[in-house]
């Protein structure tokens, strides 16, 4: 398990902003399964949904942002949670691009490739490993493309969500698994320590001048998008 708590270069907790928040919301006070469900919330809501400029950002960076998609918010979260000694560790995958469609327009919704990379967060809790990819979208997002696609009451693939039950995904933990875009997922990469293992061997498949587009203009014009939709 300590392979599993380990600091890496993403996983920076010892950054002064990670402290800071730590202590501030006392986690370090609290029982594992209370800090789980405090970190998970918190990823979840206050670290809204959104597009940073790379996968291979350190946790401190997502912090700073404000915000973040499934990689990024997956760092975040596993950076809290081994802070307090939580082991965790990281499984990959790849996703349809369909599931971004919607956040994701146009010309460069047509340039993107077929699949993208995507990760979510296991954490060991009461001798088990658990799933958690809920946290990805905050909910005041979630709530507005659920009042928005109100007559959908089943599957909904779309604006960063792919799920069977739209109107009620498994997005809050209760001791089990938690998701919201696990039906998008074309292939498993396997399990990794660390997402500095994992985007070393997968990262998005861009190419140089993609890229480049994508960290300039295109994220910014993703999140535009969903600032529109989540402000209704």
């Amino acid at each position: 398990m300590r392979t599993y708590t380990l600091e890496t270069a993403l996983l920076n907790y010892s950054h002064p902003r990670i402290r800071q928040l730590i202590r501030a919301k006392q986690w370090d006070r609290l029982e594992p399964q209370q800090q789980i469900l405090d970190m998970y919330n918190y990823v979840r809501d206050t670290v809204l949904f959104g597009y940073n400029r790379a996968d291979d950002i350190p946790a401190s960076e997502v912090l700073q942002d404000g915000y973040g998609q499934c990689n990024t918010k997956g760092v975040l979260f596993m950076a809290l949670l081994r802070a307090v000694g939580v082991p965790c560790r990281m499984h990959g995958f790849t996703i349809d691009k369909k599931l971004q469609k919607g956040a994701m327009k146009g010309w460069y919704y047509r340039l993107s490739p077929d699949e993208i990379i995507h990760s979510w967060v296991e954490v060991y809790a009461e001798g088990r490993w658990l799933n958690m990819e809920g946290f990805i979208l905050d909910l005041p997002y979630l709530t507005k493309l659920q009042q928005t696609f109100s007559e959908c009451e089943g599957s909904f693939c779309g604006y960063g969500v792919a799920t069977n039950d739209f109107q009620n995904p498994p997005i809050y933990w209760d001791g089990n698994d938690t998701y919201v875009q696990k039906e998008g997922i074309v292939r498993d990469l396997g399990v990794y320590d660390s997402p500095d293992a994992f985007f070393a061997r997968y990262p998005q498949n861009l190419g140089a001048i993609r890229k480049v587009m994508y960290k300039q203009v295109v994220r910014h014009l993703m999140n535009r998008n969903v600032r529109r939709i989540r402000e209704g």
